[in-house]
């Protein structure tokens, strides 16, 4: 499969901590590298921890991350996943940075606090989202967030397998690149959802409350 058919998928991984964002992302890129197809995974966590201790802010972490993401969608990848995302702006922010050309895939993961929480608790490497009552405030506002994002396709990980949000994500990647194939095919090549959406009017910039919370939770795994 080559990427000279359609724009490269860039695909956003969303949703709350502990609702398996990771896992499945990295799970998604390895899916994709076992049928040869060149992918990059971008993390913001991993962005992030670049500069700990001493990070400026997660406002800057976030920048580079979108950079980094927009950069991979020019280099000629198939694919660049980009996790670690929770909020609208967030989304955003990576739109503003990708080419006019790509086409942005959302993918949403959901799964209850109940579920969420003995998976927080469990991870050694977690700081302050192992507190139950700070992993709730988490959780209400990503009832908000959700509420402002356009999800092309959404995973319930309290009830699907690692392997069972694979598929479903991959489907939904082949999915996309067939659409944007008969667009291109039959109207010629038209403006990306990244220009859509730059076009959108919605604020581009500045991160939330959800997103900046998390900046709370890297700065505590430094303390433990």
């Amino acid at each position: 499969m080559g990427s000279s058919t359609s724009p490269v998928p860039v695909v956003l991984i969303v949703g709350p901590q502990a609702s398996g964002k990771s896992t499945v992302a990295r799970a998604l890129v390895e899916a994709l590298r076992e049928r040869d197809e060149h992918a990059a995974l971008v993390e913001l966590d991993e962005i992030a921890n670049m500069a700990l201790p001493t990070l400026p802010s997660w406002d800057v972490a976030a920048d580079i991350f979108a950079t980094v993401v927009g950069e991979w969608a020019r280099s000629g990848l198939i694919c660049v996943v980009a996790e670690g995302i929770a909020s609208r702006s967030e989304i955003d922010m990576v739109s503003a940075r990708v080419p006019d050309t790509a086409a942005i895939m959302t993918i949403t993961m959901t799964t209850s606090l109940d579920a969420a929480t003995p998976r927080a608790l469990a991870d050694p490497t977690r700081g302050i989202s192992r507190d139950e009552s700070w992993l709730s405030d988490r959780y209400d506002e990503w009832r908000h967030e959700r509420a402002l994002i356009d999800e092309d396709l959404t995973l319930d990980m309290g009830s699907l397998s690692v392997q069972e949000g694979v598929a479903c994500a991959v489907a939904a990647i082949d999915a996309k690149r067939s659409e944007l194939f008969d667009q291109s095919r039959h109207h010629g090549t038209a403006p990306g959802p990244a220009a859509a959406r730059r076009a959108s009017g919605r604020t581009v910039g500045r991160l939330s409350a959800a997103a900046r919370s998390r900046y709370a939770d890297l700065l505590h795994r430094l303390s433990r």
